[in-house]
């Protein structure tokens, strides 16, 4: 409960340098800190506890939980009716005008099971909202899952230079380069279409310790650009990813569709998944979707331009 001992000295200080200027750098340091770290959830009172137990609850005393205890988290809501997880480095972060029925201290890794059950329904995990504000969105949280996976797979948390270099590739396809795109607009898919590779690897050194930036195995040739202008108003830029073909759930193809008089952006991802081909998509938002099966005709920019008419 609150009233245990958390040491996130680390992460606050991580969240109090990168809330400053927001460099991609300090967030990913943020992500890797915080899967180790042990935070506090609001959540609704379990129901079912005897007298003493709920006293020392309302004291924000640490108390022992029954095995079979229901515990349902405090959902943050936003205006469009979307749902977020709250997670808090200390008791000091949460307002006292906003503070919960009972609060319970949970490894991260618990936080991101339960982010990502289809029962809560949330599309982020926010840490410290109140006063750091750092999202972090479903396209991020299915990464730490993956992360979390090869681990398990690995038996060890040293993790194999193939298994780390699919953790890069994912955040390259479904984190740092739609965020750059959204960011930047039309000046960041103008240096896409002009340094292609060279820009792409950028994203990679940058996701690399600086002492294992040489075993990147991808190469500036190993990526292919091309731009099509389908309409006075509809420009397609289409990139493919340096992948193996037989690997599930990566990106191996990126469709950026810009259009010119709404200055709208859309960024669609093409997916090796169990179920086959998939096309998804990130939004502006940093959320990861799958709209529906790749066509296997090679029809792909069709597919892509009628998910634009629709959206």
């Amino acid at each position: 409960m609150a009233g245990q001992i958390l040491n996130n000295a680390q992460l606050e200080t991580l969240a109090g340098e990168f809330v400053k200027d927001r460099q991609k750098e300090k967030y990913a340091r943020i992500m890797e800190t915080v899967e180790r770290s042990v935070l506090l959830v609001p959540i609704m009172q379990p129901r079912g506890l005897d007298e003493e137990t709920q006293r020392l609850i309302r004291e924000k005393k640490p108390v022992q939980l029954p095995k079979n205890a229901s515990i349902n988290p405090c959902l943050l809501r936003k205006e469009t009716g979307e749902q977020a997880l709250p997670v808090f480095t200390s008791a000091a972060q949460i307002p006292p005008e906003r503070q919960s029925p009972a609060v319970l201290a949970m490894p991260f890794q618990v936080c991101l099971s339960m982010a990502m059950s289809e029962q809560t329904h949330v599309e982020a995990i926010v840490l410290n909202p109140f006063t750091h504000n750092i999202v972090m969105p479903r396209a991020i949280l299915e990464v730490a899952v993956r992360r979390r996976e090869a681990v398990k797979q690995s038996g060890t948390v040293k993790m194999t230079e193939r298994q780390y270099a699919q953790l890069v590739h994912d955040r390259v396809a479904f984190q740092l380069l739609p965020k750059f795109l959204f960011d930047t607009k039309e000046e960041g898919l103008r240096r896409l279409q002009q340094e292609e590779g060279a820009l792409l690897m950028e994203f990679y050194r940058e996701s690399y310790p600086e002492e294992r930036r040489s075993s990147i195995a991808v190469r500036e040739e190993d990526f292919s650009v091309m731009t099509l202008n389908i309409t006075e108003d509809m420009q397609i830029t289409r990139l493919d990813m340096p992948e193996e073909k037989e690997k599930k759930g990566a990106c191996y193809r990126v469709y950026a569709v810009r259009l010119q008089e709404k200055k709208e952006l859309f960024y669609f991802t093409l997916e090796r998944t169990a179920q086959g081909n998939q096309i998804g998509r990130i939004t502006s938002d940093g959320r990861h979707e799958l709209m529906e099966a790749a066509p296997d005709n090679g029809a792909e920019i069709e597919a892509v331009i009628e998910l634009v008419a629709r959206i």
